[in-house]
C-alpha cells in the first residue's frame, strides 16, 4: 500500500472547514482563512514544505465532498496527479471531467488506499478531507499526519479530529516549521 501521509491546513480551534462548507463552498464560510498561507508571496519555508510534499506525492484519497470543486474539471487539486474518490454514488463516466485523473470507489477506506497505493508508482499517498484521513487513523492505516496550524479560531465547521472516540494514536515530531501566517506540525504515526 506505500506510505499514508496526511497534509491539512486546521484552525487552532481544530477545525478543517469553516462553518456550512457545501459542494459550492467546500470550505465554508471563513474557511478560506485557513489556505491563506499558500497565497503568493509564499514564505520559503511554507514554500520548501509544500514542494517536498508534492514531490513525495503518487496519488490523492479523498471524499466526494473534497472533489466538489474539481467536478467536471480537466485537472485535480495537484494537477495530474491521480486521485482516488471515496463515495457512496460514483458519478456516471460521461459525467467525469478527467477520468484520466480520477477513480471512484464506493469499498471504503482501505479499497481506497489500496487503490491510490496502485496508481502512486512507489510514491506516498496523500489524504485530502477530514472524512479520509479519519476512516485512515480509525483503520489504523495512517504514516504520517502534517497539520497546517493556521491563527484563527473558527469556532464551529468541520473538526480534523472528530469521530475517533476509542482511537489512540501515539505521534512522534518529525519537524516543526514556522512561517508568518501558519506553522507546520509533521507527526510520524506509531502503532
Amino acid at each position: 500500500m506505500g506510505y499514508i501521509a496526511s497534509g491539512i491546513s486546521m484552525s487552532l480551534d481544530g477545525f478543517v472547514t469553516g462553518p456550512g462548507p457545501t459542494r459550492e463552498r467546500p470550505l465554508g464560510e471563513r474557511g478560506e482563512v485557513l489556505r491563506r498561507w499558500l497565497d503568493e508571496p509564499m514564505a520559503t519555508g511554507d514554500r520548501a514544505l509544500l514542494a517536498g510534499m508534492r514531490a513525495r506525492t503518487g496519488a490523492v484519497v479523498m471524499g466526494r465532498n473534497g472533489y466538489a470543486p474539481y467536478e467536471g474539471g480537466t485537472a485535480g487539486p495537484l494537477g495530474a496527479t491521480p486521485c482516488v474518490v471515496l463515495t457512496h454514488t460514483p458519478p456516471k463516466p460521461d459525467e467525469i471531467g478527467a477520468p484520466e485523473v480520477f477513480t471512484f470507489v464506493t469499498g471504503g477506506i482501505g479499497e481506497a488506499l489500496e487503490r491510490a497505493g496502485e496508481l502512486a508508482g512507489g510514491k506516498d499517498v496523500v489524504l485530502h478531507g477530514a472524512s479520509p484521513v479519519q476512516q485512515a487513523l480509525r483503520a489504523g492505516l495512517v504514516d504520517e499526519l502534517c497539520v497546517s496550524l493556521t491563527p484563527v479560531i473558527l469556532g464551529s465547521g468541520t473538526r480534523l479530529f472528530d469521530n475517533l472516540e476509542g482511537v489512540h494514536v501515539q505521534l512522534e515530531r518529525l519537524q516543526v516549521v514556522m512561517s508568518p501566517g501558519v506553522t507546520h506540525l509533521r507527526f510520524q504515526v506509531s502503532r
